[in-house]
């Protein structure tokens, strides 16, 4: 009977270590799957600055590539104004790298697309290109938006000076001059310069400020558009 007891006990342990040594798997983890982004596309039509005589414009851009081979798709956007928070139109998903919309006359549009690839990964947006849909009869176009230089949105600024710089652009090509608001406030409310045609400014700084900026565009002809707001900190 001690026999058969020990017998048992061996085949018990023996069952307890098989298991013991089989827990202990040696084999690694297999490395997590990382995704990259597709790549930016390069939008060609409408051209930037482009007076549209149609109000049924064709949208493209240079096929995007996705670095691990993933198909992808492509979201286009349209405002009309540069910031996209105003009568913002966004396409389905779009597998061509075109896409025609019908829009308004008479309207300046910005516009933009991003890739997106198989697995929901986004591209950055591409650049921004404005242009304007021919109204009826020759009306004055409004100019577009200004476009920031320097500083740059949110940067910190270690000086006491700086100089404010923007772009600006009309398809009428008419003279184009620029009321400049600066301060403390959101939104700035005093203008520091009237009607001026250069576009650059300087101002003088205070440390740990932080300063709201915008500049409206005029053409001489009634039409003005109004920038959005910039800021920028001191260190």
């Amino acid at each position: 009977m001690k026999a058969i007891f020990k017998i048992w006990t061996l085949i018990v342990v023996g069952v307890f270590l098989i298991s013991c040594s089989g827990s202990d798997d040696s084999t690694p983890d297999p490395q997590p799957i990382i995704n990259n982004a597709p790549t930016q596309p390069l939008i060609t039509t409408p051209a930037n600055n482009l007076l549209c005589i149609n109000n049924v414009v064709d949208f493209k851009w240079v096929e995007a590539s996705d670095p691990d081979g993933d198909t992808v798709k492509y979201q286009l956007q349209i405002a009309t104004n540069n910031q996209f928070t105003e009568n913002l139109y966004m396409s389905p998903d779009i597998l061509t790298t075109s896409y025609q919309v019908t829009l308004y006359k008479g309207i300046a549009y910005y516009w933009r697309v991003k890739t997106i690839d198989s697995k929901g990964l986004s591209s950055e947006y591409s650049s921004i290109f404005q242009f304007y849909t021919e109204g009826d009869g020759g009306s004055n176009h409004i100019p577009f938006a200004p476009n920031v230089v320097a500083p740059t949105l949110h940067q910190i600024i270690q000086t006491n000076t700086i100089q404010l710089g923007w772009t600006a652009s009309d398809v009428d090509n008419d003279p184009l001059t620029f009321d400049v608001y600066f301060g403390t406030a959101n939104p700035p409310t005093t203008i520091i310069a009237e009607n001026q045609s250069a576009t650059t400014i300087d101002v003088t700084l205070t440390p740990s400020t932080t300063y709201y900026w915008k500049i409206i565009v005029k053409d001489g002809k009634g039409g003005k558009s109004i920038g959005q707001i910039w800021d920028f900190k001191t260190d």
